[in-house]
């Protein structure tokens, strides 16, 4: 079947494929939150964004409650968000340092951004049958993502996600490489042709506590300008 990326991207919006996920965010875009009660709530699954010809991929978990979900963009209107584009226009992968919805102008250089899970899901913690139901959508994102050279997954589920989406290189003998372990600045090949970065996922838990620093969360960015070239 012949597909494109917009294509997939109005198939995602559409999806009702998890009855929980579907409650959840339709629930959430209805009863609000006190500080966007004024909101008109996007509550659907939230596509991907960026460009179709990028060389770099961004890999996160899922869109949160009050942020992607609210407002209709992926990384839009939460601190995940403003970490990470404040990283991405630092080394020139974004027009701008910040996200506040999706009519405020912002356009991605060379990245595009998509997720392991696009509905927000209660807790922050998708089913497993969640995930095997949006995996097609980012299955067939990476075919048409020709381009890619670099893959920046964003925390343990996402670099899980990209190395069951790529696949890693056999070694010389022909058997498998041993699965690496995931932790913040960890390298690794994927299919041969494309590098896999891995980071501490700019959530909260995260940044707060100083488990993540903003320039830990630069170097990995900077490491993706460096792979991709200018």
């Amino acid at each position: 079947m012949t597909t494109s990326i917009d294509d997939i991207n109005g198939r995602i919006v559409r999806c009702e494929l998890c009855p929980r996920l579907v409650e959840w965010r339709e629930r959430v875009a209805r009863e609000k939150t006190r500080r966007f009660a004024h909101f008109e709530y996007w509550g659907r699954p939230v596509p991907s964004f960026g460009e179709k010809n990028a060389r770099l991929l961004v890999i996160g978990l899922a869109p949160a409650a009050h942020g992607g979900n609210r407002t209709g963009r992926i990384f839009t209107g939460d601190r995940s968000g403003d970490w990470l584009y404040r990283a991405l226009h630092r080394q020139g992968f974004a027009n701008q340092p910040h996200s506040v919805d999706r009519f405020d102008g912002l356009k991605l250089r060379d990245c595009y951004i998509t997720a392991a899970i696009h509905c927000a899901p209660p807790g922050n913690k998708p089913l497993p049958e969640e995930f095997k139901n949006c995996r097609p959508y980012l299955l067939e994102e990476v075919a048409l993502l020709k381009r890619v050279r670099v893959v920046v997954a964003l925390g343990r589920i996402a670099f899980d996600t990209a190395l069951a989406v790529y696949g890693q290189p056999a070694t010389e003998t022909g058997s498998r490489a041993r699965r690496p372990a995931f932790g913040h600045g960890i390298e690794c090949e994927l299919d041969g042709q494309r590098t896999l970065l891995a980071s501490f996922h700019p959530s909260q838990q995260n940044t707060f506590t100083g488990k993540l620093t903003e320039a830990m969360f630069d170097s990995i960015f900077e490491r993706a300008r460096e792979l991709v070239g200018q």
